[in-house]
């Protein structure tokens, strides 16, 4: 079976890299905090365009380090997208806010703008949350339309929380990479992410800086001038020595990697635009739309299909792993039943969750793993 994506090749290619660097923090014996998380901050910052990177032990925890910092609690409203991991929302739940659902853009996946806007106005006509943030989440490496919902954060008075936990280093019209985008923004370094390390990881970003040292603080357990200074409620979510090591080493491999991504997306869409126009209306495959200007990190390559199941059973058979993400928007998961959300209150997201399928995608795909892919899918739908 084909892998679903291909680490053991990222591996092979920098594995000497690699193993000096492990060997490195073996001879200084600085596991915590040592010199590579520091060096990996400055670079990290360097790569995308932000003053300020605090790394941590997940992309979760980076998500409440900031809603922490920023001083979210009971009362407080948060607008987000359904249709992501729900990690996104539990962060907002962990601290006691709100989360507040806006549908997304059937085409981008992403949260929509115009349904932001109708959040707004219906959690301030309601009257009983005090909404404070957009929490975007750039979904399968592509980054959310932040001229407009920055435009509209302005307008209302909110922050900007940008989840980027799939989408590190891609980029908008106007040049600047995830997760700038915000007053704060985010990212996971979990291995399957474009940018990954080997167990968990994650990472803050912003250029405020009294923002940047309360968060510092916050990672380990709420530090004033030494750890035993203690002077707020914080965290133990700091990123081990071992894993910055490793990332170090592959950052200097990332956008070569982003630019691989991008050719074989390319070459994906080519072939399933020529696809749709042999099959009659009925098989046509929905192609990963990318904004122009915008550069996805294209975390996954995900398509829309009306018989999902039956094609990815099918290509199961011809040895193509295939992913869904999600199955159930956030709104409908037992976790949210509180908030009181039904199904058809968010008819986008839940169309794609019973569409959406990902296929095999990573960097190190050649033109014939990728023909494997494509011609068992073309079997497939033209049955």
């Amino acid at each position: 079976m084909l892998p679903f994506i291909d680490l053991a090749t990222q591996q092979a290619r920098i594995r000497p890299q690699i193993d000096a660097a492990i060997a490195r923090v073996l001879d200084h014996g600085k596991y915590i905090m040592g010199p590579e998380v520091a060096q990996l901050e400055n670079e990290l910052c360097e790569f995308v365009g932000s003053k300020h990177c605090i790394t941590v032990s997940n992309g979760t925890d980076a998500l409440i380090a900031s809603l922490m910092a920023l001083e979210f609690g009971p009362g407080d409203a948060v607008i987000t997208t359904p249709f992501t991991f729900f990690a996104t929302v539990e962060a907002i739940m962990s601290v006691g806010a709100t989360p507040v659902f806006a549908d997304i853009d059937p085409h981008t996946f992403n949260i929509c703008p115009d349904e932001i806007v109708k959040a707004i106005v219906k959690t301030r006509q309601d009257g009983r949350l005090r909404l404070r943030a957009i929490m975007t989440v750039d979904l399968f490496g592509l980054c959310a339309d932040y001229e407009s919902i920055n435009q509209i954060a302005k307008q209302n008075n909110l922050l900007v929380i940008q989840d980027a936990a799939q989408a590190f280093g891609a980029s908008t019209p106007d040049g600047r990479r995830a997760p700038t985008h915000g007053l704060v923004g985010t990212t996971s370094f979990f291995p399957a992410k474009p940018f990954g390390c080997y167990g968990d990881g994650g990472a803050v970003f912003t250029d405020d800086d009294e923002l940047a040292e309360t968060i510092r603080s916050i990672r380990v357990h709420g530090k004033g001038a030494d750890k035993y200074d203690n002077i707020r409620v914080g965290q133990n979510c700091r990123l081990s020595t071992m894993q910055a090591a490793i990332l170090l080493e592959k950052l200097k491999i990332y956008q070569s990697e982003l630019d691989a991504r991008e050719t074989v997306a390319a070459m994906y869409s080519q072939h399933f635009k020529r696809l749709n126009e042999q099959q009659n209306h009925d098989a046509t495959i929905g192609v990963p739309q990318t904004p122009a200007d915008n550069q996805s990190a294209w975390a996954q390559y995900t398509l829309r299909l009306k018989n999902r199941e039956q094609i990815a059973a099918q290509l199961k058979k011809h040895g193509i792993p295939t992913t869904v993400y999600y199955r159930t928007p956030s709104h409908l998961l037992g976790a949210c039943r509180k908030l009181g959300y039904e199904t058809g209150d968010f008819p986008n997201a839940e169309l794609a969750a019973n569409e959406v399928l990902s296929l095999p995608f990573h960097p190190y795909m050649n033109k014939e793993t990728i023909s494997i892919v494509l011609t068992s899918l073309k079997t497939t739908v033209g049955r």
